[in-house]
Protein backbone atom coordinates (compact mmCIF):
# COMPACT_ATOMS: atom_id res chain seq x y z
CA UNK A 1 0.00 0.00 0.00
CA UNK A 2 1.27 3.51 -0.96
CA UNK A 3 2.71 6.10 2.40
CA UNK A 4 -0.04 8.07 1.40
CA UNK A 5 -2.62 5.57 1.46
CA UNK A 6 -1.76 4.43 4.90
CA UNK A 7 -1.44 7.91 5.61
CA UNK A 8 -4.85 8.24 4.86
CA UNK A 9 -6.67 5.64 6.34
CA UNK A 10 -4.14 6.18 9.66
CA UNK A 11 -6.25 9.56 9.60
CA UNK A 12 -9.66 8.06 9.19
CA UNK A 13 -9.45 5.76 11.82
CA UNK A 14 -8.27 8.55 14.14
CA UNK A 15 -11.10 10.95 13.17
CA UNK A 16 -13.61 7.98 13.58
CA UNK A 17 -12.43 6.83 17.10
CA UNK A 18 -12.42 10.31 18.14
CA UNK A 19 -15.95 10.97 17.26
CA UNK A 20 -16.95 7.59 19.06
CA UNK A 21 -15.06 8.91 22.04
CA UNK A 22 -17.26 12.43 21.38
CA UNK A 23 -20.49 10.19 21.79
CA UNK A 24 -20.35 9.82 25.70
CA UNK A 25 -19.75 12.97 26.93
CA UNK A 26 -22.29 14.58 23.95
CA UNK A 27 -24.55 11.79 25.37
CA UNK A 28 -24.04 12.70 29.27
CA UNK A 29 -24.37 16.31 28.07
CA UNK A 30 -27.76 15.88 26.73
CA UNK A 31 -29.50 13.84 29.08
CA UNK A 32 -28.29 15.49 32.14
CA UNK A 33 -29.46 18.88 30.52
CA UNK A 34 -33.01 16.98 30.33
CA UNK A 35 -32.98 15.44 33.45
CA UNK A 36 -32.34 17.94 35.29
CA UNK A 37 -35.61 20.21 33.36
CA UNK A 38 -38.00 17.86 33.64
CA UNK A 39 -37.48 17.98 37.72
CA UNK A 40 -38.17 22.28 37.42
CA UNK A 41 -41.43 21.17 35.20
CA UNK A 42 -44.51 21.17 37.16
CA UNK A 43 -47.27 18.38 37.48
CA UNK A 44 -44.57 15.64 38.21
CA UNK A 45 -45.44 12.71 40.01
CA UNK A 46 -44.83 13.99 43.15
CA UNK A 47 -48.14 16.61 42.65
CA UNK A 48 -49.93 13.66 40.60
CA UNK A 49 -49.42 11.43 43.66
CA UNK A 50 -50.85 14.30 46.21
CA UNK A 51 -53.74 15.00 44.19
CA UNK A 52 -54.87 11.16 43.78
CA UNK A 53 -54.40 10.95 47.40
CA UNK A 54 -56.94 13.81 47.97
CA UNK A 55 -59.08 12.32 45.27
CA UNK A 56 -58.46 15.30 42.79
CA UNK A 57 -59.11 14.99 39.06
CA UNK A 58 -55.71 14.82 37.24
CA UNK A 59 -56.59 17.70 34.77
CA UNK A 60 -57.21 20.06 37.87
CA UNK A 61 -53.41 20.89 37.95
CA UNK A 62 -53.78 24.19 38.90
CA UNK A 63 -54.75 22.68 42.24
CA UNK A 64 -51.60 20.46 42.76
CA UNK A 65 -49.98 23.22 45.44
CA UNK A 66 -53.19 23.46 47.19
CA UNK A 67 -53.36 19.62 47.77
CA UNK A 68 -49.52 19.64 48.65
CA UNK A 69 -50.65 21.74 51.67
CA UNK A 70 -52.82 19.92 52.91
CA UNK A 71 -50.97 16.41 53.57
CA UNK A 72 -48.91 15.80 56.40
CA UNK A 73 -44.82 16.96 56.71
CA UNK A 74 -44.58 12.67 57.07
CA UNK A 75 -46.51 12.20 53.91
CA UNK A 76 -44.92 14.54 52.18
CA UNK A 77 -41.34 13.29 52.91
CA UNK A 78 -42.49 9.38 51.95
CA UNK A 79 -43.61 10.46 49.15
CA UNK A 80 -39.90 12.28 47.97
CA UNK A 81 -38.28 8.62 49.26
CA UNK A 82 -40.91 6.85 47.11
CA UNK A 83 -39.68 8.86 44.15
CA UNK A 84 -36.25 9.36 45.16
CA UNK A 85 -36.56 13.24 45.38
CA UNK A 86 -34.82 12.91 48.88
CA UNK A 87 -31.27 12.69 47.32
CA UNK A 88 -29.17 15.53 45.62
CA UNK A 89 -30.23 15.61 41.61
CA UNK A 90 -26.53 14.43 40.58
CA UNK A 91 -27.25 10.64 42.94
CA UNK A 92 -30.71 10.26 41.07
CA UNK A 93 -28.61 11.12 37.82
CA UNK A 94 -26.25 8.56 38.51
CA UNK A 95 -29.04 5.89 39.28
CA UNK A 96 -31.16 6.60 36.35
CA UNK A 97 -27.68 6.16 34.18
CA UNK A 98 -25.90 3.36 35.69
CA UNK A 99 -28.35 1.71 38.49
CA UNK A 100 -31.51 2.04 35.93
CA UNK A 101 -29.87 1.08 32.81
CA UNK A 102 -30.73 4.54 31.15
CA UNK A 103 -33.78 4.31 32.92
CA UNK A 104 -34.96 1.10 31.30
CA UNK A 105 -35.18 -0.66 34.48
CA UNK A 106 -38.12 1.78 35.93
CA UNK A 107 -41.11 1.65 36.03
CA UNK A 108 -43.80 3.88 34.48
CA UNK A 109 -45.38 6.43 36.34
CA UNK A 110 -48.11 5.60 33.31
CA UNK A 111 -48.38 1.91 33.08
CA UNK A 112 -48.50 0.49 36.43
CA UNK A 113 -46.29 -2.76 36.50
CA UNK A 114 -44.54 -2.03 33.58
CA UNK A 115 -40.87 -1.20 33.18
CA UNK A 116 -39.54 1.74 30.49
CA UNK A 117 -38.28 -0.63 28.35
CA UNK A 118 -41.42 -2.52 28.29
CA UNK A 119 -43.09 0.31 27.41
CA UNK A 120 -41.29 1.26 24.84
CA UNK A 121 -40.77 -1.98 23.65
CA UNK A 122 -44.28 -2.08 22.56
CA UNK A 123 -44.22 0.26 20.47
CA UNK A 124 -40.69 -0.09 18.96
CA UNK A 125 -41.84 -2.37 16.45
CA UNK A 126 -44.58 -0.67 14.81
CA UNK A 127 -42.49 2.79 14.60
CA UNK A 128 -39.64 0.04 13.21
CA UNK A 129 -41.98 -1.23 10.27
CA UNK A 130 -42.97 2.55 9.53
CA UNK A 131 -39.37 4.04 9.79
CA UNK A 132 -37.89 1.35 7.74
CA UNK A 133 -40.52 1.66 5.22
CA UNK A 134 -41.01 5.37 4.42
CA UNK A 135 -36.64 5.50 4.65
CA UNK A 136 -36.53 3.34 1.66
CA UNK A 137 -39.25 4.20 -0.29
CA UNK A 138 -38.32 7.60 -0.22
CA UNK A 139 -34.82 7.23 -1.34
CA UNK A 140 -35.77 4.43 -3.59
CA UNK A 141 -38.38 6.89 -5.31
CA UNK A 142 -36.05 10.13 -4.77
CA UNK A 143 -33.27 9.51 -6.49
CA UNK A 144 -33.80 8.10 -9.39
CA UNK A 145 -36.48 11.25 -9.81
CA UNK A 146 -33.50 13.48 -8.94
CA UNK A 147 -31.24 11.73 -11.92
CA UNK A 148 -34.48 11.52 -14.37
CA UNK A 149 -35.07 15.46 -13.71
CA UNK A 150 -31.29 16.54 -13.77
CA UNK A 151 -30.85 14.32 -17.22
CA UNK A 152 -34.77 15.88 -18.25
CA UNK A 153 -33.26 19.33 -16.89
CA UNK A 154 -35.94 22.22 -18.21
CA UNK A 155 -38.08 19.67 -20.55
CA UNK A 156 -41.43 19.15 -19.55
CA UNK A 157 -40.92 15.99 -17.54
CA UNK A 158 -38.59 18.16 -15.18
CA UNK A 159 -41.73 20.97 -15.18
CA UNK A 160 -44.57 18.65 -14.70
CA UNK A 161 -42.72 16.28 -11.88
CA UNK A 162 -41.68 19.73 -10.19
CA UNK A 163 -45.53 20.90 -9.84
CA UNK A 164 -46.36 17.57 -8.45
CA UNK A 165 -43.60 17.52 -6.22
CA UNK A 166 -44.06 21.26 -4.79
CA UNK A 167 -47.57 21.22 -4.53
CA UNK A 168 -47.15 17.47 -2.18
CA UNK A 169 -44.92 19.67 -0.84
CA UNK A 170 -46.92 22.64 0.32
CA UNK A 171 -49.67 20.52 1.86
CA UNK A 172 -48.81 20.09 5.28
CA UNK A 173 -48.73 15.83 5.90
CA UNK A 174 -51.63 15.96 8.43
CA UNK A 175 -53.87 18.06 6.12
CA UNK A 176 -53.04 15.18 3.53
CA UNK A 177 -53.54 12.08 5.94
CA UNK A 178 -56.86 13.80 7.00
CA UNK A 179 -58.18 14.34 3.12
CA UNK A 180 -56.92 10.56 2.22
CA UNK A 181 -58.93 8.91 4.85
CA UNK A 182 -62.15 10.95 4.48
CA UNK A 183 -61.73 10.04 0.11
CA UNK A 184 -60.22 6.74 0.53
CA UNK A 185 -61.26 4.81 3.73
CA UNK A 186 -64.90 5.58 3.81
CA UNK A 187 -65.58 8.25 6.64
CA UNK A 188 -68.07 9.94 4.44
CA UNK A 189 -70.74 8.23 2.37
CA UNK A 190 -69.52 9.39 -1.05
CA UNK A 191 -66.00 8.72 -0.73
CA UNK A 192 -64.63 5.63 -1.15
CA UNK A 193 -63.99 2.72 1.29
CA UNK A 194 -60.53 0.86 0.30
CA UNK A 195 -58.61 1.85 3.13
CA UNK A 196 -59.06 0.70 6.81
CA UNK A 197 -59.68 4.06 8.76
CA UNK A 198 -57.10 3.54 11.42
CA UNK A 199 -54.64 1.20 13.59
CA UNK A 200 -51.77 -1.45 12.56
CA UNK A 201 -53.78 -4.66 12.70
CA UNK A 202 -57.22 -5.44 12.16
CA UNK A 203 -59.38 -7.01 14.95
CA UNK A 204 -59.52 -10.67 12.95
CA UNK A 205 -55.27 -10.34 12.20
CA UNK A 206 -54.26 -13.32 14.03
CA UNK A 207 -56.49 -15.48 12.31
CA UNK A 208 -55.57 -14.50 8.68
CA UNK A 209 -53.08 -17.05 6.50
CA UNK A 210 -50.00 -15.22 6.20
CA UNK A 211 -50.74 -13.66 2.65
CA UNK A 212 -53.91 -12.30 4.81
CA UNK A 213 -51.61 -11.10 7.11
CA UNK A 214 -49.40 -9.34 4.58
CA UNK A 215 -52.21 -7.79 2.39
CA UNK A 216 -53.94 -6.56 5.88
CA UNK A 217 -50.16 -4.84 7.07
CA UNK A 218 -49.78 -3.29 3.47
CA UNK A 219 -53.45 -1.42 3.75
CA UNK A 220 -52.97 -0.31 6.95
CA UNK A 221 -49.85 1.10 6.12
CA UNK A 222 -50.21 2.87 2.16
CA UNK A 223 -52.05 6.20 3.83
CA UNK A 224 -49.43 6.46 6.87
CA UNK A 225 -46.58 6.13 4.64
CA UNK A 226 -47.38 8.36 2.11
CA UNK A 227 -47.95 11.16 4.59
CA UNK A 228 -44.49 10.30 5.88
CA UNK A 229 -42.78 10.51 2.62
CA UNK A 230 -44.66 13.96 1.54
CA UNK A 231 -42.36 16.22 3.56
CA UNK A 232 -38.72 15.12 2.59
CA UNK A 233 -39.92 13.73 -0.76
CA UNK A 234 -39.34 17.89 -2.44
CA UNK A 235 -36.24 18.31 -0.45
CA UNK A 236 -34.18 14.56 -1.37
CA UNK A 237 -35.87 14.94 -5.16
CA UNK A 238 -34.57 18.66 -5.90
CA UNK A 239 -31.24 18.05 -3.83
CA UNK A 240 -30.11 14.68 -5.98
CA UNK A 241 -31.02 16.87 -9.17
CA UNK A 242 -29.20 19.76 -8.43
CA UNK A 243 -25.94 17.86 -7.05
CA UNK A 244 -26.12 15.75 -10.41
CA UNK A 245 -26.37 19.05 -12.42
CA UNK A 246 -23.58 20.62 -10.60
CA UNK A 247 -21.68 17.24 -11.10
CA UNK A 248 -22.72 17.37 -15.24
CA UNK A 249 -21.21 21.28 -15.33
CA UNK A 250 -17.74 20.30 -13.88
CA UNK A 251 -14.47 20.36 -16.23
CA UNK A 252 -13.46 16.67 -15.33
CA UNK A 253 -16.74 15.37 -17.70
CA UNK A 254 -16.17 17.63 -20.15
CA UNK A 255 -12.49 15.90 -20.17
CA UNK A 256 -14.23 12.54 -20.06
CA UNK A 257 -16.17 13.66 -23.23
CA UNK A 258 -13.32 15.35 -24.93
CA UNK A 259 -11.59 12.08 -24.71
CA UNK A 260 -13.83 9.72 -26.81
CA UNK A 261 -15.99 8.68 -23.58
CA UNK A 262 -19.91 8.62 -24.11
CA UNK A 263 -22.22 10.90 -22.10
CA UNK A 264 -23.99 7.74 -20.50
CA UNK A 265 -20.66 6.63 -19.11
CA UNK A 266 -19.53 10.22 -18.38
CA UNK A 267 -23.29 10.47 -16.04
CA UNK A 268 -22.86 7.10 -14.57
CA UNK A 269 -19.62 6.00 -14.12
CA UNK A 270 -18.09 9.48 -13.12
CA UNK A 271 -20.54 12.23 -12.36
CA UNK A 272 -23.49 10.27 -10.24
CA UNK A 273 -21.08 8.64 -7.66
CA UNK A 274 -19.60 12.46 -6.77
CA UNK A 275 -23.46 13.66 -6.78
CA UNK A 276 -24.37 10.93 -4.32
CA UNK A 277 -22.15 12.04 -1.68
CA UNK A 278 -24.47 15.12 -0.48
CA UNK A 279 -27.29 12.73 -0.68
CA UNK A 280 -25.28 10.29 1.78
CA UNK A 281 -25.88 12.44 4.74
CA UNK A 282 -29.41 11.61 5.45
CA UNK A 283 -28.00 7.81 5.14
CA UNK A 284 -26.78 8.35 9.03
CA UNK A 285 -31.07 9.05 9.85
CA UNK A 286 -31.47 5.10 9.58
CA UNK A 287 -30.23 5.03 13.04
CA UNK A 288 -33.37 6.94 14.43
CA UNK A 289 -36.00 5.87 12.20
CA UNK A 290 -38.08 4.07 14.67
CA UNK A 291 -38.56 8.14 15.87
CA UNK A 292 -39.33 9.32 12.67
CA UNK A 293 -42.91 8.93 13.16
CA UNK A 294 -45.02 12.32 13.19
CA UNK A 295 -47.38 12.84 15.77
CA UNK A 296 -49.85 14.22 14.07
CA UNK A 297 -50.32 11.54 11.61
CA UNK A 298 -50.16 8.77 14.24
CA UNK A 299 -52.94 10.62 16.07
CA UNK A 300 -54.74 10.78 12.75
CA UNK A 301 -54.32 7.26 11.76
CA UNK A 302 -54.50 6.28 15.64
CA UNK A 303 -51.12 4.46 14.91
CA UNK A 304 -49.58 3.63 18.38
CA UNK A 305 -46.21 4.53 17.67
CA UNK A 306 -43.28 5.79 19.27
CA UNK A 307 -44.26 9.41 18.33
CA UNK A 308 -47.53 8.93 20.12
CA UNK A 309 -45.59 7.81 23.36
CA UNK A 310 -43.46 10.76 23.45
CA UNK A 311 -46.45 13.24 23.60
CA UNK A 312 -48.19 10.63 26.44
CA UNK A 313 -45.02 10.69 28.46
CA UNK A 314 -44.67 14.24 28.10
CA UNK A 315 -48.00 15.44 28.81
CA UNK A 316 -48.19 12.79 31.66
CA UNK A 317 -45.08 13.41 33.20
CA UNK A 318 -44.21 10.12 32.72
CA UNK A 319 -40.21 10.67 33.07
CA UNK A 320 -39.14 7.38 32.67
CA UNK A 321 -40.46 6.58 29.59
CA UNK A 322 -39.97 10.13 28.74
CA UNK A 323 -36.34 10.23 29.63
CA UNK A 324 -35.62 6.40 28.37
CA UNK A 325 -37.05 8.07 24.46
CA UNK A 326 -35.10 10.71 24.75
CA UNK A 327 -31.70 8.63 25.42
CA UNK A 328 -32.47 5.79 22.81
CA UNK A 329 -33.19 8.86 20.04
CA UNK A 330 -29.72 10.63 21.49
CA UNK A 331 -27.47 7.55 21.19
CA UNK A 332 -28.95 6.62 17.55
CA UNK A 333 -28.60 10.31 16.52
CA UNK A 334 -25.04 10.78 17.33
CA UNK A 335 -24.21 6.88 15.82
CA UNK A 336 -26.46 8.11 12.63
CA UNK A 337 -24.17 11.16 12.16
CA UNK A 338 -20.55 9.11 12.06
CA UNK A 339 -22.55 6.58 9.99
CA UNK A 340 -22.87 9.29 7.91
CA UNK A 341 -19.21 10.60 8.18
CA UNK A 342 -17.94 6.58 7.16
CA UNK A 343 -20.67 6.43 3.87
CA UNK A 344 -18.99 9.51 2.65
CA UNK A 345 -15.72 7.70 2.94
CA UNK A 346 -17.38 4.83 0.63
CA UNK A 347 -18.69 6.79 -1.75
CA UNK A 348 -15.77 9.25 -2.36
CA UNK A 349 -12.34 7.50 -0.98
CA UNK A 350 -10.26 10.96 -1.76
CA UNK A 351 -12.39 12.46 1.35
CA UNK A 352 -10.19 13.14 4.21
CA UNK A 353 -10.99 14.30 7.75
CA UNK A 354 -8.15 16.88 8.72
CA UNK A 355 -8.60 19.29 11.96
CA UNK A 356 -7.46 22.89 10.82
Amino acid sequence: MPLYSQINLMERFDYFIRRLLLVIPTFIGITLLCFILIQFVPGGPMEQAIMQMKGLQGGESGRGAEARSSISEAQLEALKVHFGFDQPIYKRYWKWLVTDRLGMKMESYKYPNKTTWQVIKERFKISLIFGITGFLLTYLVCIPLGIAKALRHEKFFDFASSVMVFVGYAVPAFALGMLLKMLLCGTVDWAWDIFPVAGFQSDNFATLTLAGKIKDIFMHMALPIVCYMIGSFAVLTLLMKNSLLEQISKDYIRTVLAKGGSYKRAIWGHALRNALIPIATGFGSILTIMFAGSVIIERVFEIPGMGWLSLDAIVGRDYPVFMGILSLQAILGLLGNILSDFLFVVIDPRITFQEN
